[in-house]
């Protein structure tokens, strides 16, 4: 499935950050072999990375285009923790590198850190505990709110946001939630209230941020949306710095619109100089959400175990740029993604100028399976005719790139087979489409080609003539073959009617050479060469 399990030889794996060592443990009980060197330079990084598969960090390494040009053996990436901005990821996936992440190994620290902030900020604890250790005994001095009965906002319901939920419900808080991706169904599940923003900012007493930095939620609490919350809302973000409009929150803390603030993640970090740092009700903690010893176990376990399971075993967990694929499924999987890479290898060989449309239809058994991975083996196929270095994972970028359009249709019918893989694609002359099914060994076989059934094997050297369907052909094709030292492995015959347009297909021991195309391309009644690879 990957060029790993294609070799007897061990995937190596680089642990370049500090990381709890029964993460190397599991590799090498996984089958890895493994090394632990941190705390190199850039420059050292680049110098040693091509020699491994598998790179494990956590923050302190900055994955750049320049290591990874250099890593001309990397299958994968796996970052212990949920962050990844410190990988370059779309550079990453067109080199087809998969790049995976933990993103439940620190989701009850990070909650938790969450609920911490709220109390903090109800109570002033941090600003009494430096004034009484201080000498004060400043008793009048802070006056806290309860939080029993007070309305808790989450922008973002999620996993994080979720225990957050669950910790707040305890504490008889009332939750609502703005979160496009959360159900009805779901919040009903986790007894919040589904809100627009609009609505949590007038609502919320205390609103708490949980969701991930993007385009759409970068300052998503603008100084527009702040003067919308509810005077005196106290704020916590514990999720990425770049949500929250830094200058304008600090205007309107020092108005005293915002009663408190309290942040565990800053826009620039490390945060040693910060417009928030002096001002008032304002706490701060250097990104602990997931400074915990459980957390920091769990994730150098976590990544260790999907690392080993993708360079071992082909499964693929919480990737951030390649389909699911459970080292459960990956065995039941493997020979469908083969069939669909070779239906999608010889429908991008044969194909003629672009592609603007590719359609894979799953029928019978291949319609109850995981799609995204058949999707992805199909277009890694097709789109070798641009780059011989393309895989599973950058296919689907190269197909975007491209502006090639990608549907899947599924139907659960069978028919003359019991599972089928149809890849169909738009071309100038029409829709050309291939089929192939799969026998009860798992044997991948073609079973049709532009609407003429014939049953192949798709393997190794090819070749494929199109001829007038008469006697001798068949001699004179052997015959050239013979006279140019080609031994015929096996000969694979189709038409659409007697007396009309035959198919042939030959798999040969060496590959064809363009002077042995073209002597074809001379025989009588030939009408179409090509030589093909697998």
């Amino acid at each position: 499935m990957t060029d790993i399990q294609k070799t007897t030889q061990k995937p190596r794996v680089l642990i370049s950050d500090k990381m709890d060592p029964n993460a190397a443990r599991i590799f090498e009980e996984r089958g890895c072999d493994v090394d632990v060197i941190t705390g190199e330079s850039p420059e050292e990084l680049v110098a040693r990375i091509g020699d491994y598969h598998g790179l494990a960090i956590r923050s302190s390494t900055t994955v750049t285009p320049e290591i990874l040009d250099a890593a001309t053996n990397l299958k994968v990436i796996g970052r212990a923790g949920i962050g990844v901005d410190n990988v370059d990821i779309p550079y990453a996936s067109g080199k087809g590198v998969v790049v995976m992440n933990t993103p439940f190994g620190n989701s009850i620290t990070t909650a938790e850190h969450a609920i911490a902030l709220i109390m903090a900020l109800a109570r002033q604890i941090p600003q009494a505990n430096t004034r009484t250790q201080a000498g004060e005994w400043p008793k009048s001095a802070f006056m806290g709110v309860e939080v029993t009965g007070k309305t808790l906002g989450l922008i973002g319901a999620g996993n994080i946001g979720s225990i957050v939920a669950s910790r707040a419900l305890g504490l008889k808080m009332k939750v609502i939630a703005f979160d496009p991706f959360l159900t009805k169904d779901r919040a009903v599940e986790v007894g919040i209230e589904k809100v627009t923003l609009d609505d949590l900012l007038a609502r919320a007493d205390f609103i708490t941020l949980h969701t991930p930095l993007t385009d759409e939620t970068r300052n998503i609490l603008s100084r527009e949306a702040l003067a919308k919350t509810k005077p005196g809302v106290r704020i916590v973000n514990c999720a990425r710095g770049g949500l929250i409009d830094e200058a304008a929150l600090k205007d309107a803390l020092e108005s005293g619109h915002v009663a408190g603030a309290a942040l565990d993640v800053f826009a620039q970090e490390p945060a040693k100089d910060n417009p928030l740092f002096g001002a008032p009700n304002f706490i701060c903690t250097p990104h602990l959400g997931a400074s915990t010893n459980e957390a920091q176990v769990n994730v150098a376990l976590q990544v260790a175990e999907q690392m080993a399971d993708y360079l071992v075993n082909g499964g693929v967990t919480n990737a951030l740029n390649m389909p699911s694929l459970s080292a459960e499924e990956a065995p039941k999987l493997k020979p469908y993604m083969a069939l669909a890479e070779s239906l999608g290898s010889l429908v991008g060989q044969l194909a003629h100028g672009n592609l603007p449309k590719i359609s894979i239809e799953m029928e019978g058994g291949a319609a109850e399976l995981n799609a995204k991975p058949i999707t992805a083996a199909v277009l890694a196929g097709v789109m070798r005719r641009y780059s011989e270095t393309v895989n599973m994972v950058n296919a689907p970028y190269l197909a975007k790139e491209r502006g090639i359009e990608v549907r899947e249709i599924r139907n659960s019918r069978e028919g003359t087979y019991h599972t089928l893989l149809r890849v169909t694609v738009e071309t100038e002359q029409g829709n050309r489409s291939v089929a192939g099914t799969l026998f009860g060994s798992g044997a991948p076989r073609l079973v049709e080609i532009f609407g003429v059934g014939i049953e192949a094997e798709l393997d190794g050297h090819m070749l494929y003539i199109v001829n007038d369907d008469a006697p001798g052909f068949i001699g004179r094709i052997g015959t050239l073959m013979g006279e140019n030292g080609i031994n015929i492995g096996t000969f694979n015959l189709g038409r659409r009617e007697a007396g009309g347009e035959a198919v042939l297909l030959l798999s040969v021991d060496d590959a064809i050479t363009p002077e042995v195309v073209d002597k074809a391309c001379g025989l009588e009644g030939v009408r179409m060469v090509k030589a093909l690879s697998f």
